[in-house]
């Protein structure tokens, strides 16, 4: 058996809601001097940008864009949505309109044209995806011979220099001492021995002095 259809109550709620909101700014439009189907439209327009912008205001949210132009709109809809409702409860006199309220009843429309334009025809930019940093490595991009490379040159003699007795005190950067271990890491891995100062130095390209105390720490 098919179960009986139950009102929800939200829903019936949110339909009293409306008709009277739409019914107050009827009668508003009405009163500042707008009759016939005239009147009629005002609630329309104004229902219309408020659905319009909190549509809005979710698809910007959704694609992590900024929102402020529809919070904008939504708030301008609103306002002149319960502004109806305040205006017809008694406070005002509709039977005397002043000039300002019907100055602005009169260029409402203009002003939900441009609302409504601007929230369907403005395009949504998703912010620019962050990609992960990757490890920089300061000595990657530098061009290293290879020995044996067909495009590398023959190195000019570099004049024998006296060993240091402490080659470890040499200052050497840590960003080559890393480059240096991944070259010994390698070398260990290919020729299951580790990698002797003179190899590291033709790997490198750096001076004797220079290759001894990088392979003092790699040590």
């Amino acid at each position: 058996m098919r179960s009986t259809p139950r009102p929800d109550a939200v829903l019936v709620q949110a339909v009293i809601a409306g008709a009277l909101s739409f019914a107050h700014l009827h009668d508003l439009a009405e009163a500042a001097g707008q009759t016939g189907w005239k009147a009629w439209a005002y609630p329309v327009s104004v229902d219309l940008l408020l659905v319009a912008a909190w549509r809005r205001l979710r698809t910007l949210r959704a694609a992590g864009a900024p929102a402020s132009s529809a919070w904008s709109w939504f708030t301008v809809a609103l306002v002149a949505s319960l502004g109806a409702n305040v205006a017809t409860a008694g406070l005002l006199d509709l039977g005397h309109v002043p000039d300002w309220l019907r100055i602005l009843v009169a260029g409402w429309p203009a002003l939900a044209f441009l609302g409504g334009t601007l929230l369907v025809h403005t395009s949504v930019e998703s912010p620019p995806e962050v990609e992960p940093m990757a490890d920089v490595d300061p000595v990657a991009n530098s061009t290293v011979i290879e020995p044996g490379s067909a495009d590398s040159e023959p190195a000019p003699a570099l004049p024998a220099a006296e060993p240091a007795s402490e080659p470890a005190a040499l200052a050497v950067p840590p960003a080559l001492v890393a480059h240096a271990r991944k070259v010994a890491d390698d070398h260990h891995a290919r020729t299951g021995t580790r990698i002797d100062p003179d190899t590291l130095r033709a790997r490198l390209g750096v001076p004797p002095l220079m290759a001894e105390a990088i392979a003092a720490q790699l040590a």
